[in-house]
């Protein structure tokens, strides 16, 4: 099995990626500073930079993230920012899991909700229910309703500490509420109860024959179990944190255990002022995919890596994937991780790339669109480039923030007291650093995208033989206005700074990129060029730079990274820098209780040391050599009542660190294995709780050096540089070609068309938005797709058989209605492949 495919298990594994765009109208109606914040349930993933001063602030930020857990509610939160208080919150954005597939791939306004506690909930509830049978003494039969309250997992942050929850149980009826109380369980978030309650459901009544004594249908009617979970206030207001509900009547003689989603209260979150809040515009992609072992993707694999290869390029399997999706997006990301994980990504970039220039009528305008070509080249440089970003503008873009100078140069935007002049030097002197570093970074850059770039600009000589500057504006079109340029102005999107800059920081780097975005394209410092721009004041700035030795100096930098010859030394001199953030540490060798235990530090990851520090670029505090690394695991939450923990252990004391939530943690633990998979002394075994009080709280081992209790995780790839799932891309490509099935019935019919009549397309309607080269060929690839895709139809169906069989009441199961009128691929479309059945089963211990 090639390295990072995902081995014989199914996995169903999820992801969210999509746009915060701009709100509008919010209240209070004065000028705020507002930022926006992505929370999976009541966890917070993700946040926008502060929009200053605005009542309708545009974001403009996209987010993509691994979602590693089970959750109910999507929410986005608009905050009013506050200095000296606690952040406000405005409203919210709320969608359930099973209906963020009407949203996916659309650009919605959602009116904003008002934030209620009674519908903040999350986190879930194991019960087990039973109806006795009980005979009196006097002979009369009754019936008693058992309700045993295991535990919960997953209850909400309060204030951003664990919780000290306890829970109500309730039989309601209309003319009865009886309730019970469990005990206070203290600063934890999965409480383990393990209470029992008794309550009489129905009146006595003479005992007689009858083998069992049934409940009369009119009262069993009308009554429920309720089950509310609440946060203990002590001296303060208890918060409300999720309710369940169950009706008597399913019980019946049976017993049921399950676990169950905690819902809000039926009047939680409903307002008549709800259209005085304002509105978020947002465009959300959630998926969910479930992963077969590697052998069921052999023939769709195989069909999309032989793509380079078909003539034309536009019958290929992988260009029609392209042709199909609404929005090529969708197609590009699965299909160049995969090309890419397979080393197939060159010459299929070479091929789109030659289609593409094929409808490019004027040089000055290669490569500027939104094609398959440019699109596939630039998901290419986010993977590949991440480290060559890192260490050619992570230490000017770190100057620039830490150290900002004024560098507005637009009169309209000057403040009081600015000197235009000095802002514009400083300006001069930022843009001119950024410069050199890149210029002198070919060395660094990697080598795949030296081999696009060598294809890029061949081509590109070859359709434009009488213009000598294409080849170079075939390449800069790329590194310097779709790589440097975008990474400048959006630094926290490519790991370059941990957080958002301010307003007049973001400002300068925007105006460092125009300037960067400038001097990369060939010949823009002609007086012809200058005279071009918009911005008057940029035609007065750039009138200071020198052309010719600015030309020279990016024309020797195209050279080098578009030349076949390696640019990485053989032995790495410089190690990778693969991933760096704020966490929690525990403290060695302190007690468990108290503030002092865990303590904020800045963690770096590289390709040789994991190591962290008191504040971000100070020296190590404590270091573990890679190699030395021998295993890491989640910690269970219960050895020190915190949630997303991990353990990182090597040759001392484990190193027990909390993440800020669960993204960030899977994100690390991911990155951490990856990176130590080959180390020779890895262990099999490990302890998944903490040593403490001198014993493992797992398996109650009192020697420290006791073997694990429980066997560690299975090995994740080794590519430390390029993180890829070749099963899973393969699985969200068969989900294109799924969903897309209509757009692919239209093109075999217009292939069809276009081989029996050769002459005039009479109706080019049906067929005109398709790249249709050779329709014989193209069909023959349809026919291929259809086919191997049919069969994993099959295997799906069966595995989503297989899961629901092992299933009964009580717990919330999102099935995907892939089949709703017949098993054939022909049947489905876009409109029938949904979300669309939502069952409660129960599921067995």
């Amino acid at each position: 099995m090639a390295a990072g495919d995902g081995g014989d298990e199914v996995r169903v594994l999820q992801n969210l990626r999509g746009k915060i765009y701009d709100a509008k109208h919010l209240i209070p109606n004065k000028m705020r500073d507002f930022f926006c914040t992505i929370n999976l349930d009541q966890e917070e993933v993700f946040r926008t930079q502060v929009v200053e001063k605005s009542l309708s602030p545009y974001f403009g930020e996209e987010f993509y993230f691994e979602i590693p857990r089970t959750f109910q509610w999507l929410s986005f939160y608009i905050y009013d920012k506050s200095v000296l208080q606690k952040d406000l919150r405005i409203g919210k954005v709320s969608i359930k899991k099973e209906d963020l597939c009407n949203y996916t791939g659309k650009e919605n306004w959602f009116m904003l909700q008002p934030v209620d506690s009674n519908s903040e909930v999350q986190g879930k509830v194991h019960l087990e229910l039973k109806l006795n049978e009980l005979i009196t003494d006097n002979g009369s039969v009754c019936q008693q309703l058992v309700v045993h309250i295991k535990e919960c997992h997953g209850l909400p942050l309060i204030n951003g500490q664990n919780c000290d929850p306890y829970a109500t149980v309730s039989l309601v009826g209309p003319s009865r509420n009886d309730q019970k109380k469990t005990k206070v369980k203290k600063k934890t978030s999965n409480p383990q109860f393990n209470e029992t309650f008794y309550f009489e459901v129905t009146r006595s009544s003479s005992y007689t024959k009858k083998s069992q004594f049934q409940v009369e249908e009119e009262d069993i009617e009308k009554l429920e179990v309720r089950v509310d979970l609440w946060n203990n206030g002590n001296l303060v207001q208890d918060v409300f944190l999720g309710e369940i509900k169950v009706p008597v009547k399913v019980l019946r003689n049976d017993s049921f255990q399950a676990w169950y989603l905690l819902q809000p209260r039926e009047n939680g979150n409903k307002s008549s002022k709800t259209d005085d809040l304002g509105s978020l515009r947002l465009n959300i992609c959630y998926t969910e995919d479930c992963v077969l072992p590697s052998e069921y993707y052999t023939s769709l694999r195989n069909l999309l890596l032989k793509s380079s290869d078909v003539q034309p390029i536009s019958a290929s399997a992988a260009y029609i994937l392209s042709e199909v999706c609404r929005d090529k997006y969708d197609a590009v990301l699965p299909l160049v991780r995969l090309l890419l994980h397979h080393h197939k990504l060159v010459p299929f970039v070479a091929a789109v790339a030659e289609l593409d220039l094929k409808d490019t009528q004027e040089a000055n305008t290669i490569f500027r669109g939104n094609s398959l070509a440019t699109r596939c080249v630039d998901e290419m440089m986010k993977i590949v480039g991440k480290h060559y970003l890192k260490v050619t503008l992570k230490p000017v873009i770190d100057e620039i923030c830490e150290s900002p100078k004024p560098c507005e140069i637009d009169p309209i935007r000057l403040k009081e007291g600015d000197n235009v002049e000095i802002n514009m030097e400083n300006l001069r002197y930022y843009v001119d650093k950024v410069f050199r570093e890149i210029v002198r970074s070919s060395i660094s850059c990697p080598t795949l995208m030296c081999d696009v770039f060598y294809s890029l600009r061949h081509l590109a000589a070859k359709r434009f033989p009488n213009d000598p500057h294409v080849q170079y504006s075939a390449v800069s079109s790329f590194v310097f206005l779709r790589f440097f340029a975008v990474a400048v102005v959006s630094p926290h999107t490519f790991h370059l700074r941990p957080h958002h800059p301010d307003a007049q920081t973001s400002r300068t780097l925007t105006l460092i990129s125009k300037a960067i975005q400038t001097l990369g394209s060939w010949g823009s410092l002609t007086k012809s060029k200058l005279s071009s721009f918009k911005e008057t004041f940029m035609c007065e700035f750039f009138k200071t730079f020198q052309e010719e030795k600015f030309t020279e100096s990016v024309k020797k930098f195209l050279d080098d990274v578009s030349s076949t010859e390696s640019k990485e030394p053989s032995g790495v001199s410089e190690p990778v820098h693969l991933k760096e953030g704020e966490m929690y540490k525990r403290a060695q060798g302190r007690t468990r209780i108290g503030k002092k235990n865990f303590k904020k530090r800045w963690f770096c990851l590289t390709s040789r040391e994991f190591t962290y520090h008191k504040q971000q670029d100070k020296e190590p505090i404590f270091t573990i050599p890679i190699k030395n690394i021998l295993a890491v695991e989640k910690l269970d939450e219960s050895s020190f009542n915190k949630k997303n923990m991990f353990q990182v252990l090597h040759g001392e004391k484990p190193l027990y660190i909390q993440a800020n939530n669960c993204v960030e943690a899977s994100e690390w633990i991911e990155a951490l294995c990856r990176v130590t998979r080959c180390n020779q002394k890895r262990l099999s075994f490990y302890h998944p709780s903490a040593f403490l009080n001198g014993s493992w709280l797992c398996c109650k081992a009192t020697a420290e050096s006791t073997e694990g209790c429980a066997r560690c995780t299975a090995d994740v790839p080794a590519d430390t540089q390029i993180e890829i799932d070749g099963d899973r891309e393969a699985e969200r490509i068969y989900s294109l070609f799924t969903i897309n099935r209509s757009k692919l019935q239209k093109l075999e019919e217009a292939c069809g068309s276009i081989a029996v009549y050769q002459g005039p397309r009479k109706e080019p309607d049906d067929y005109s938005n398709f790249t249709i080269e050779d329709s014989v060929a193209t069909f023959q690839t349809l026919q291929q797709i259809i086919d191997t895709v049919e069969k994993l139809n099959e295997s799906h169906e069966k595995y989503q058989k297989k899961r629901s069989s092992s299933a009964k009441y009580g717990k919330k199961i999102r099935l995907l209605e892939r089949f709703p009128n017949q098993n054939k691929l022909a049947h489905l479309d876009e409109k029938n492949w949904k979300c669309s059945r939502v069952f409660w089963f129960f599921v067995c211990f």
